[in-house]
């Protein structure tokens, strides 16, 4: 399996070196590739976030960068997902499907206020959250969801 996870900090990733995933990892029994949005921006400060269109609070996530990272890493097998509190809630049998039925995972992780509703609508196979609360970004989501799903990834567990 090969699992591709857009962030702004992908640093917080680094849980997933240790352990049994850390061990699978090593023994390239799944890829893991971790793409910072920002490496993508076009503004000469990175900027990857702006005010909410017709107004609002908070911002959002542009849609240039993260629609550039998602397409660099995207093929005809991707499946890609959006962890966020709006997204169906994960179930164990949701887990099992996906990681029964995709080879390629990405993982897109939101910030600020969420991301553009036009990166939703042209980029995002589906919405996933991890439960009804709201977190700082989608980096813990997708440790859960990495963490679940390659429990049924076969040799990973012994």
């Amino acid at each position: 399996m090969k699992i591709d996870i857009l962030t702004l900090f992908p640093e917080m990733f680094e849980p997933l070196k240790a352990s049994m995933i850390g061990r699978a990892l090593e023994n390239n029994l799944f890829e893991l590739n971790l793409i910072n949005i920002r490496d993508f921006s076009k503004d000469k400060h990175m900027k990857v976030d702006d005010y909410v269109f017709g107004g609002g609070d908070g911002m959002l996530m542009t849609p240039q960068p993260l629609y550039d990272a998602i397409m660099s890493v995207k093929t005809t097998n991707s499946h890609t997902i959006y962890m966020s509190p709006k997204g169906t809630t994960l179930t164990q049998s949701m887990v099992k499907s996906i990681s029964n039925t995709y080879d390629h995972l990405i993982i897109v992780c939101g910030h600020y206020e969420g991301i553009d509703q036009r990166i939703i609508d042209l980029c995002i196979d589906e919405e996933i959250s991890i439960g009804d609360y709201v977190l700082t970004g989608g980096e813990l989501p997708a440790m859960v969801l990495v963490d679940a799903v390659l429990r049924y990834v076969p040799n990973i567990l012994g």
